[in-house]
């Protein structure tokens, strides 16, 4: 069974930087195109933050984090990052990656709709505190 483990967080004083790690534990992370990171602040809805493509290496972002945050993978997929800068007190969640559904009704879906993705991970905590 895939398994994404998501590390990396902590926490940063505003305008401070972190960078996310995301690793799947099974090899049939591969079958994936799409893979995301979301995260849900306290009482909020979560949502998505950035989704790298693999087929081209397409990058997609939330409007809320377009020129400070990045993402990134290595050659083979695995592990997927995101290098978040310019940290803002609005950024604190819970961090989580996710895999692309290997479904064709869920990849028709908005590439940042959370109903595409499966094998959430446990998240990890993102505080911004001064």
């Amino acid at each position: 069974q895939v398994q994404l483990v998501e590390s990396g967080g902590g926490l940063v004083q505003p305008g401070g930087s972190l960078r996310l790690s995301c690793t799947a534990s099974s090899k049939f992370i591969l079958d994936y195109n799409h893979i995301g990171w979301f995260r849900q602040a306290t009482g909020k809805e979560r949502e998505g933050v950035s989704v790298i493509s693999h087929s081209d290496g397409r990058t997609y972002y939330a409007d809320s984090v377009k020129g400070r945050f990045t993402i990134s993978k290595d050659n083979a997929k695995n592990p997927v990052y995101l290098q978040m800068n310019s940290l803002k007190p609005e950024d604190p969640a819970v961090y989580y990656c996710a895999k692309e559904k290997n479904s064709a009704t869920a990849q028709a879906l908005g590439v940042m709709d959370l109903l595409r993705y499966e094998y959430w991970g446990q998240g990890t905590q993102v505080t911004v505190s001064s």
